[in-house]
């Protein structure tokens, strides 16, 4: 009755959750092939470079110490090294946490060394060690399983093993990527949206500027860059662009002057002008960022374009921490939400599409804004136009949405 009470969001569950149930069995029935031996020589390689880096951090300490253990840590950093606190955990102990290693890292080589190894340990962990035992004595395959109702922005998680959170920024984790292949005469193709999130923002904001940046294909960060500085298109840096781009999406995590001045190591000032010149050329931005706020605060929700809520219990809060982080949230959501539903669109379409149509090809895996497939070789071609127009139609915006596609032997060649 509740449901039946609010009839976008009955839409929602009539015309998008529910018919994708049977479109993730068919996906976890099919699951994904996994080169085991592959991972287990990574596992060895992983070990190797662990026991090099602990070397390294115990140079950098001058004594042993378990680099492991937060206690030991602390003493470390903090004790013999005298290294400034820059937070202190509940309980009254200075901090070791990530982001408190990422500020000391820029200035201290040991924090960056315990970052490194955190980082590898858990992919050993996580992943080459773990994976293989996760592979199906029957099929040879990994069989996730994939979820609706985790994500508050109603992205999928998925478990068992969980496929969205390979981190693809260091070589080490691109390579665990290579270990999901494709059988025999198959190719794996990876389907992935083009900035999807700042499309959906230039969309959901109106803001003329971003809309003519889409509308005319043009390069969305050398478009900023070339706003925020001032110069023309072909006069902007590699540099300059990826300032762009870090103003671009920090903004749309409701990233602050102060936040953007620590990514971009800078200034405040600095971010501050850069934020202020982003705003002036992107105004319809600035318009949506405060009319959603204000909308939060009066309804404590958000919507995405297909009408999913996003509740924010703590936008009225008294603690000022909570209430701009729900703030920031209430900016975020509509976009990420947006995206979810987007992909799972597609999802739908594309599955289908092959179950009428098919062609030798089968979903396999999605991976956040990235749809992967296991296609016949000699059908590549054929795929890709199918697939490409089925994602670009998902949902109809103010902006074209764009799908880049790349074929591989495995997931890392694809991507």
């Amino acid at each position: 009755a509740k449901l039946h009470s609010v009839p976008a969001l009955e839409r929602l569950y009539q015309d998008l959750e529910q018919p994708l149930v049977p479109v993730l069995t068919r996906m976890e029935y099919r699951g994904v092939l996994i080169d085991g031996a592959l991972l287990a020589a990574q596992s060895r390689q992983i070990e190797g470079q662990l026991k090099e880096l602990l070397a390294q951090a115990h140079r950098e300490a001058g004594a042993e110490f378990n680099i492991e253990s937060p206690r030991q840590l602390q003493q470390i950093l903090f004790e013999k090294l005298q290294i400034p606190v820059l937070r202190k955990t509940p309980t009254g102990q200075p901090s070791t946490a990530e982001d408190v290693l990422e500020e000391l890292a820029g200035a201290h080589a040991l924090p960056r060394i315990v970052l490194d190894y955190r980082t590898l340990a858990k992919l050993k962990s996580t992943y080459t060690d773990k994976l293989p035992q996760q592979i199906n004595a029957r099929t040879g395959r990994v069989h996730t399983s994939y979820h609706q109702a985790v994500a508050q922005t109603g992205r999928l998680s998925s478990t068992d093993p969980n496929l969205q959170n390979i981190p693809i920024r260091r070589p080490e984790g691109r390579r665990i990527r290579q270990a999901f292949i494709a059988p025999s005469g198959h190719v794996l193709l990876a389907a992935d949206y083009s900035q999807i999130e700042l499309r959906i923002m230039a969309h959901l904001s109106g803001d003329q500027g971003l809309l003519a940046a889409f509308a005319n294909d043009l390069d969305v960060h050398v478009a900023t860059a070339a706003e925020v500085f001032g110069i023309a298109t072909d006069a902007v840096t590699s540099d300059q662009r990826r300032t762009a781009k870090t103003i671009n999406f920090g903004l749309i995590y409701g990233m602050s002057p102060f936040g953007l001045a620590r990514q971009l190591g800078i200034d405040r000032g600095a971010a501050q002008d850069y934020v202020n010149r982003y705003f002036a050329r992107y105004p319809g931005v600035r318009q949506f960022m405060d009319d959603t706020r204000e909308q939060a605060r009066r309804d404590g929700y958000v919507q995405t374009v297909c009408g999913r809520r996003l509740y924010l219990p703590d936008i009225r809060s008294s603690n000022r921490q909570l209430q701009q982080y729900s703030e920031r949230s209430a900016i975020n959501a509509p976009m990420q939400g947006t995206a979810a539903d987007i992909i799972k669109l597609a999802m739908i379409s594309v599955d289908a599409w092959c179950e009428r149509e098919q062609p030798p090809a089968r979903l396999i895996m999605q991976v956040h804004d990235e749809l992967i497939l296991e296609v016949r070789a000699d059908a590549v071609a054929a795929v890709t136009a199918g697939v490409r127009s089925r994602m670009a139609d998902a949902l109809q915006l103010k902006v074209p949405l764009k799908v880049d596609i790349g074929v591989g032997a495995n997931w890392d060649e694809a991507h």
